[in-house]
């Protein structure tokens, strides 16, 4: 009787120790690329109503390098790295560097420790933004749709607007922060989001802030820029480093916006003296 149950003992401890192995051999050996395309609508506002259309057209070709981008998601079951791919200006045939200054940087998002770092450079100076993940209330809807062989359900979610553009800076967000009374309650700008995630890759990650849902996000639409995966490779055979980034001044995110708007601030000021 005793040899009978130690030998049913001995089994379920096997099994149980082979299952864990498992478990830490498929985090460790699961790892893939998401390739995704990103695509804005420009909107020129009242000074593009008075171009002609050929203008127009001129401008957008001018701008296509900002417009439209490609980036390399790399990821396992609970990193992953982002980044984007060079591309040359339409015109110059060299990279924006100026746009840099404003663009996210490399992205190491880790969805076990809830860590984000990311790569940021500044007019030469490289910082290194070390902050918790965007946190994001998913709506699940029942809507289903194809993209590419897999079979996506959609998400929404209501985001606010700083939050997804911390790294970047605008002069209308300059206005509005000096134009609001400081005794006010301010009013928090939200960007609607839609995302499609696929279940049958169970990873809950996807391109820029958005992360979080039962499956790899394939596509996301936010205010004027929509960003889709159009290539998808699983398990290649040459190993995916992700490495985390290490460089740089160490700051939040909110750190970062207020270092970048004083610089911004610094510059307006210094040319408004030369004139």
């Amino acid at each position: 009787m005793k040899s009978k149950l130690f030998s049913i003992l001995a089994l379920v401890f096997i099994f149980l120790i082979s299952t864990s192995v498992n478990q830490t051999h498929d985090v460790q050996e699961f790892q893939a690329k998401a390739y995704y395309f990103s695509k804005s609508k420009m909107d020129l506002g009242k000074w593009g109503a008075r171009l002609s259309e050929a203008q127009k057209k001129e401008v957008e070709a001018r701008m296509k390098n900002r417009l439209e981008k490609s980036y390399v998601l790399s990821f396992n079951k609970e990193e992953s790295v982002f980044n984007e791919e060079d591309q040359l200006d339409a015109i110059s045939g060299a990279t924006d560097s100026w746009g840099k200054n404003f663009a996210p940087g490399r992205q190491y998002k880790n969805v076990k420790t809830n860590t984000q770092l990311q790569e940021q450079e500044f007019y030469g100076k490289k910082f290194l933004i070390n902050d918790a993940l965007q946190p994001i209330e998913w709506r699940l809807e029942s809507e289903t749709k194809q993209i590419g062989n897999y079979s996506c359900f959609k998400a929404t979610a209501s985001i606010p607007t700083n939050d997804l553009t911390w790294y970047s800076f605008s002069w209308d967000k300059l206005r509005n922060t000096n134009d609001s009374d400081s005794t006010q309650v301010k009013e928090i700008k939200l960007t609607e989001v839609e995302a499609w995630y696929a279940p049958q890759i169970p990873v809950r990650h996807g391109p820029l802030e958005y992360w979080g849902l039962p499956g790899l996000i394939l596509e996301v639409s936010a205010d004027n820029t929509t960003m889709l995966c159009s290539k998808l490779v699983l398990n290649p055979e040459e190993v995916i480093e992700i490495i985390a980034p290490s460089k740089g001044k160490e700051v939040s995110k909110n750190e970062y916006q207020v270092i970048i708007t004083e610089k911004m601030k610094e510059f307006r000021n210094n040319r408004m003296r030369q004139r």
